[in-house]
């Protein structure tokens, strides 16, 4: 039974800060608190590794200053935790780190353990996947550490996610949710489970069974507070744990898609759309389909690497004036780069740009581009071209999902730092030619949570029915007919052939720079 002065605490820990959001019954949020810290440490070029301390430490901080305000801490009923997709942890028999973690931006590259022979190796090439199957274990945080640190893995006895970690520091449980397994790691993502020998999977990011978490349905509890957790945080021992999701996932469920009519935008540093689905759908070939926060459904999504990072990128390199105003006016800096869109045309008088600043699998010597300079063109335009172009980008994704699903979306929701903007909000809209809708709270992957548990708390029959009733009122950014069109034929006429009228001059730069580098095998 719920009641109006419960609360559910969700701790989301992202990449540059932690986050404790206490959210009613009904999706509002009564209280935050922010923890930043650093991203990530480099010792090495293209390394990213973090401290898995400074996670639970920010957990800690962050419940302390929650509990400055005891009418809303001792109001708490559960906890729930979401997190960063991909970032592992390596911990001993102590259940100490036994190294930094790895997480999902590091670019450091493993030899290729698994080498697709004759027949398979075949298939994978006539199919264009041979090197993305290749370049994918190089990514792999385990394979790396059993090739470059093999007695840290000989110590592993476990192997988690950030979400993992915490739950672990709550609980002391080895538990995670199925949600949460993301990334590479030995997941059966039809199946929803570790996979078995023999699986693809299985044969590329190999890693003891017994270093793997227990895996638990979204909406299930895992544990609860211990009492060496509640004296570290002040929650009351015995309070329940809840598995919940990915940040994404919780986030497209924080958004209220809860099937296939809908897709949700995450204009966040990897720019994503993503849907939820009954059935398994790669919507892009080998690219699976993720175990969604409703227990049995899956995420299908198309990511844009450095996707809303290139706004970062664009203020670090052409728009200081606008962030030190920002600054003086205590505003998100987005905000300041709207005056950029307001000062040019729909289109950016022809500049388009291709966003693969980051090559992804698919396309591995893909390089970004922008198109179409004159002398008409200013910094503005480019800023315009960027938020275009990325638009575009998400297009080419939600169709490839639809084109899988067969089913057609009728309405987006949006999320994610960039989703601040009005006038991106705008732009994305007549791109897609479709309503993007904006929930009230940007802390969307923690109210996906909460869902989560509020379903568990039974306040909510099913974790469906809570993110309806917990997702709030939404702001409807309606296309504009007019920038619709203009978008149509820029989209179908120049957007859709950028990569393949590019292409093969990719690959000449790819073998005259040797940058992105070719996989690396581990035998021949």
């Amino acid at each position: 039974m719920k009641r109006q002065e419960d609360l559910v605490l969700a701790i989301d820990c992202g990449t540059q800060s932690l986050r404790a959001l206490a959210f009613n019954p009904y999706g509002e949020l009564i209280a935050k608190e922010k923890i930043e810290y650093q991203p990530y440490v480099s010792v090495h070029p293209g390394w990213a590794e973090q401290d898995p301390g400074i996670w639970y430490r920010a957990l800690i901080l962050a419940c302390s200053r929650l509990a400055n305000n005891s009418e809303v801490f001792k109001r708490i009923v559960a906890v729930t935790v979401t997190s960063q997709r991909d970032s592992m942890i390596c911990l001993d028999d102590k259940d100490e780190p036994l190294r930094p973690a790895i997480l999902w931006m590091d670019t450091r590259k493993a030899h290729a353990p698994y080498i697709p022979r004759n027949v398979s190796r075949l298939g994978y090439r006539v199919i264009g996947m041979e090197e993305s199957i290749l370049r994918t274990q190089e990514a792999a945080a385990c394979n790396w550490i059993r090739q470059n640190e093999a007695e840290i893995w000989s110590k592993t006895r476990h192997f988690v996610q950030v979400s993992g970690y915490l739950n672990h520091r709550l609980t002391s449980e080895y538990a995670d949710a199925i949600a949460s397994q993301i990334g590479h790691i030995p997941f059966d993502y039809r199946n929803q489970c570790w996979a078995r020998a023999g699986h693809l999977n299985a044969r590329m990011f190999f890693v003891e069974p017994e270093k793997l978490s227990t895996l638990v349905e979204s909406g299930k509890q895992i544990g609860t507070i211990t009492e060496k957790a509640a004296t570290e945080t002040g929650l009351p021992a015995g309070l329940p744990v809840i598995a919940a999701g990915s940040d994404k996932g919780c986030e497209t469920l924080g958004c209220a898609v809860i099937d296939s009519s809908r897709a949700a935008l995450s204009f966040g540093t990897t720019a994503t759309v993503q849907t939820t689905t009954e059935r398994y759908i790669e919507p892009l070939r080998f690219m699976p389909a993720y175990p969604a926060p409703i227990p049995g459904r899956y995420n299908p999504e198309v990511e844009i690497f450095r996707g809303y990072w290139m706004i970062s990128w664009f203020k670090n390199q052409f728009a200081y004036k606008e962030v030190l105003e920002a600054a003086k006016r205590g505003l998100p800096a987005e905000k300041m780069l709207d005056t950029l869109l307001e000062q040019t045309p729909c289109g950016a008088h022809g500049l388009v740009m291709q966003p693969y600043w980051t090559a992804g699998l698919k396309q591995p010597s893909a390089k970004g581009a922008i198109i179409g300079f004159g002398d008409v063109h200013e910094r503005a335009h480019v800023y315009r071209s960027i938020i275009e172009g990325l638009a575009f980008g998400l297009r080419e994704g939600l169709e490839a999902i639809q084109k899988r699903s067969g089913q057609k979306v009728t309405s987006l929701r949006v999320s994610g730092g960039a989703s601040q903007s009005d006038s991106i909000c705008k732009i994305s809209a007549d791109v897609m030619k479709i309503p993007i809708e904006r929930g009230s709270t940007f802390e969307s992957s923690g109210l996906g949570a909460a869902m989560c548990a509020a379903s568990a708390l039974g306040w909510y029959d099913s974790i469906p029915i809570a993110s309806l009733a917990m997702a709030g009122k939404m702001t409807v950014f309606e296309p504009v007919k007019s920038n619709c069109n203009l978008y149509e034929e820029l989209y179908r006429r120049v957007y859709k052939k950028m990569y393949r009228s590019l292409h093969h001059l990719y690959e000449e730069i790819r073998d005259i720079s040797g940058y992105p580098e070719r996989p690396r095998r581990a035998s021949s």
